[in-house]
């Protein structure tokens, strides 16, 4: 049970209500019940969607499978049951098995990275950090770690308020995902 319920999407401020709108229309997006919960402020709500446009970025860098890729390392890592389960549906609908990944070497390294990140509260190894130095530029990195940042936020935040994981997503969840 969620230690905040979701607004109900119409009995929100005219302004929180204009926001889920060009949410929705800008990113193609749903209201989601973590979307909702954040309706209970808006600058909440708008700081979190940022979320959106570093994303964009991530995949410049990565192309758009190691982004979701990426994002589900760090959501699982948090141990985030709603964000690891966003993101088994984008790999499962791309046709792999979340838990039989084939990898390329600087792929798996990516992924460490990541989780360390998440695991690690940002304590991150200097042999793990050399390697990762000698593949992306330092703007790149940047971006790849204030997303991890972002995205540790965003399972924090779903962790802390119990968020429930929305009915759309029950077909992807994980065993670990339905005992959490």
């Amino acid at each position: 049970m969620p230690r905040i319920h979701p607004v109900n999407i119409s009995q929100v401020p005219p302004d929180t209500k204009a926001a889920f709108e060009k949410h929705v229309k800008e990113y193609t997006a749903r209201i989601t019940n973590m979307k909702a919960t954040l309706g209970h402020s808006l600058v909440a709500f708008e700081v979190y969607m940022q979320w959106y446009p570093l994303y964009e970025e991530v995949k410049k860098i990565l192309g758009g499978r190691m982004a979701y890729l990426y994002a589900h390392a760090i959501s699982h890592a948090s141990n985030c049951p709603l964000c690891t389960t966003f993101f088994r549906k984008i790999i499962m609908d791309a046709g792999e098995n979340p838990e039989e990944l084939q990898l390329t070497p600087q792929e798996q390294l990516l992924l460490d990275f990541g989780s360390t990140i998440a695991q690690q509260t940002g304590q991150v190894p200097d042999e793990l950090y050399r390697q990762i130095e000698q593949l992306y530029s330092k703007p790149q990195i940047v971006i790849l770690v204030a997303f991890a940042g972002q995205m540790i936020a965003t399972n924090i935040f779903n962790n802390v308020l119990e968020v429930e994981i929305d009915e759309y997503l029950y077909p992807y969840t994980s065993t670990l995902t339905r005992t959490v």
